[in-house]
């Protein structure tokens, strides 16, 4: 739920309620049967995160750089790593009750609204980029100097 009001107020905040309820029911009914070839037909599906993950697309594409004091970074970097952390369950096969390939259909949704809805979204997808990439940096060096010159992980 931390999600969606992050994401959902943020929408909501650089469009109006109407669109950001439009991408969460879009993402939340389209999502639902593109998932169902993956699944089993025992399958139960319970919840928004599918419709959670559009939003997150499109916030990512319309204002990546929208600080989030609840997550404490940039939105679009929630975004991207949230995305990449989804990706990776599916290809390293994570089992349990999460429905990861409905959260990449849901992100995959998104990104055609945050496209026809944002004018820099080539920018704002390249900041998200960037900001990945720092991030990954940052982690580095945290890891191999700073966590050592502790004691730390030695």
């Amino acid at each position: 739920m931390i999600f969606l009001y992050v994401f959902g107020s943020t929408l909501e905040s650089v469009t109006d309620a109407r669109r950001m309820l439009f991408a969460f029911f879009l993402g939340g009914l389209l999502s639902f049967p593109l998932s169902l070839p993956f699944f089993r037909p025992d399958s139960t599906f319970v919840g928004a995160s599918a419709a959670i993950f559009t939003l997150t697309a499109v916030v990512m594409l319309m204002k990546p750089l929208r600080f989030s004091w609840l997550l404490l970074m940039p939105v679009g970097l929630v975004a991207v790593l949230y995305f990449l952390y989804n990706a990776l369950a599916i290809y390293y096969g994570l089992q349990g009750d999460v429905a990861y390939v409905s959260h990449i259909i849901g992100f995959a949704i998104g990104i055609p609204l945050g496209i026809s809805w944002s004018v820099q979204w080539k920018k704002n997808l390249a900041i998200s980029i960037v900001l990945l990439a720092m991030y990954f940096m940052l982690v580095y060096l945290v890891v191999t100097y700073l966590l050592p010159s502790l004691g730390i992980g030695t």
